[in-house]
């Protein structure tokens, strides 16, 4: 399956820190932030969710809803958000399938071993549920200010 801008975004349905079930669907109406990352607690992804959490409120004012997702655990989810103090859901895709679904479950390699892991990637879905805009293989400086100025210009 793949994921084309100007189409509807593929629904999914994921547990989330806050003991829910969280659908895609479930935020109808509302612009949605989706952005994939490796692992909860390491360098680039606890900077990346900062800078989420720092501009949370400029978002929110843009009437969008931001939702991060790693294969991480719920419980280690939690950890993340307690000590981060992180205002936005974290979506566990232990088994990778919505990782898939978005194309972000790639091959990496570090350190001369490759392995499987999430492609750090965020995606922009409107408020009817279609898929506006998708940044690849994303560096995390500049990222949030580059996705929130989109926002507000489109």
């Amino acid at each position: 399956m793949s994921i084309n801008r100007g189409q509807q975004a593929p629904d999914f349905e994921l547990p989330a820190n806050n003991g829910q079930q969280v659908k895609l669907s479930d935020f109808k109406g509302k612009k949605v932030v989706v952005y994939f990352y490796p692992k909860d607690m390491t360098p680039a992804c606890t900077t990346q969710a900062c800078d989420f959490r720092d501009k949370h409120p400029e978002f929110e004012s843009l009437n969008a809803v931001i939702l991060g997702v790693s294969t991480d655990s719920l419980k280690r989810h939690e950890k993340f958000i307690d000590k981060y103090s992180l205002p936005f859901l974290l979506l566990a895709d232990e088994d990778h399938a919505v990782s898939e679904i978005y194309g972000v479950w790639k091959e990496k390699s570090m350190y001369g071993k490759t392995f499987m892991g999430i492609e750090r990637s965020t995606f922009l879905i409107d408020e009817e549920g279609v898929l506006v805009k998708e940044w690849r293989k994303v560096k995390v400086k500049g990222h949030i200010e580059e996705a929130l100025t989109y926002l507000k210009e489109h």
